[in-house]
């Protein structure tokens, strides 16, 4: 069985990472997203277990400490981590896999797993960043400009990635993202195993 594929999904907050992603897995068939941990609270509508693990400080540290994580940073004074054997056991069960991480996680993960995809989403223009953070109605001023802050910055590390993927227009980001599965499942090492028969047959 081939290994599965590892994606790596980066964007500032509020270029629509999240939505992105969800319509990715509920359109293409075998896309799992790995479940983070976290030590932020948990918002209306969240499911722990389902969008993240929610755990308390103490219990994120220890687990440092133990180094069960494939990724971890901390951001908006909260940590946020990936635990290690789950990502590794899907991959290893030929399933792909999706990270949804700031740059800081995303560096990790690449220097442990180097052959990991990375893609980085960007939003159409500053403004619109602003707007579609002030749209959530879940934050003061004070934080919108504070993740402003924090956006550009974050964005500021687009060259460490793969591929860029703008979030103008939604349906054509969604788009894109499909394009650049299709085509990592479509490469040769991947291929070549799951169309063994029919290379033999055409080579015989």
């Amino acid at each position: 069985m081939a290994k599965g594929n590892l994606f790596v999904i980066s964007a500032p907050s509020g270029a629509g990472k999240t939505s992105l992603v969800k319509r990715l897995r509920a359109e293409m068939a075998g896309l799992a997203v790995s479940v983070s941990h976290t030590t932020r609270a948990q918002r209306p509508g969240e499911a722990d277990g389902q969008d993240y693990f929610f755990v308390a400080k103490e219990v994120f540290e220890r687990m440092i400490g133990e180094a069960a994580f494939l990724e971890h940073a901390k951001v908006f004074d909260n940590y946020y981590g990936t635990a290690q054997s789950s990502v590794e056991a899907a991959l290893a069960r030929g399933e792909d896999v999706i990270l949804e991480i700031d740059w800081q996680g995303a560096r990790q993960v690449r220097h442990l797993l180097p052959g990991c995809i990375s893609v980085f989403i960007l939003p159409p223009s500053l403004e619109a960043l602003s707007q579609r953070l002030q749209n959530r109605g879940q934050d003061s001023e004070d934080v919108i400009a504070r993740r402003m802050n924090d956006a550009i910055a974050e964005m500021s590390h687009y060259a460490e990635y793969d591929y860029l993927v703008v979030n103008d227009d939604f349906e054509t980001a969604l788009g894109e993202l499909k394009s650049i599965v299709t085509a990592v499942r479509l490469r040769e090492e991947r291929q070549s195993e799951a169309l063994a028969g029919l290379l033999q047959g055409l080579l015989a």
